[in-house]
């Protein structure tokens, strides 16, 4: 490989917050943007009657990509991130089943590397925590939930995921002043080349969970 491209790679994968043992080569980098970038229209543009469908086929594709790099943790990230879209597209008694799946595959992720992507294991594991009923019925945990965001914090803490997230837990344990100041952070957080729709999608997130804060903090 030449010196330039071998530059342009190691670019790529700064920029996608690769840390990870196992070094995603050019083409696994690109696969990885494929599902993120994939994952942001289905989460944004797709009618809400179609989106369990199409998280469903992007679910084969984040589960072959970590069948072929197994010591990846960005796949197994991504793998959950997805399976736990779907969940949420899909409601339901089986929504639980593939959140615990999402659940398995972001603590392999904490496993492998627990700062690939700037910690996207721990927000993505601490939102999981944070929606899914808790016991009896499912896994949910705050104080799991609140403490996994604390470690995606320091790993991430100008994030627009981290922050918006870290955000929506404090605005669900009634911390709505705290939440809002959070959630206005986020807004500001430096754009992520590659995920432009990802970022305006998060920022219409932000905006709508703001609007329920304000009249809470009259």
């Amino acid at each position: 490989m030449k010196t330039g491209s071998l530059t342009a790679l190691a670019a790529l994968l700064c920029l996608l917050g690769q840390t990870s043992a196992w070094a995603l080569d050019q083409a696994d980098s690109q696969r990885l943007l494929s599902i993120q970038q994939r994952w942001a229209e289905v989460q944004y543009n797709t009618p809400e009657k179609q989106k369990a469908a199409e998280f469903e086929k992007l679910a084969a594709q984040a589960q072959a990509f970590t069948q072929e790099r197994p010591a990846a943790a960005e796949a197994w990230i991504w793998n959950g991130i997805v399976v736990s879209s779907w969940a949420g597209a899909e409601g339901g008694l089986g929504a639980l089943g593939k959140a615990k799946q999402s659940k398995a595959m972001l603590e392999k992720a904490l496993e492998l590397e627990p700062k690939a992507l700037q910690g996207s294991a721990y927000t993505s594991l601490a939102a999981l925590y944070d929606r899914v009923p808790r016991w009896p019925i499912g896994f949910g945990d705050v104080d799991k939930a609140d403490a996994l965001l604390h470690d995606a914090l320091r790993i991430n803490p100008n994030g627009i995921d981290s922050l918006y997230f870290w955000g929506d837990h404090l605005y669900r344990e009634g911390q709505y002043a705290e939440a809002k100041a959070a959630l206005l952070q986020a807004r500001q957080a430096a754009p992520r080349p590659g995920r432009e729709l990802a970022d305006e999608g998060r920022r219409r997130d932000i905006d709508a969970l703001l609007k329920e804060i304000e009249p809470k903090l009259d």
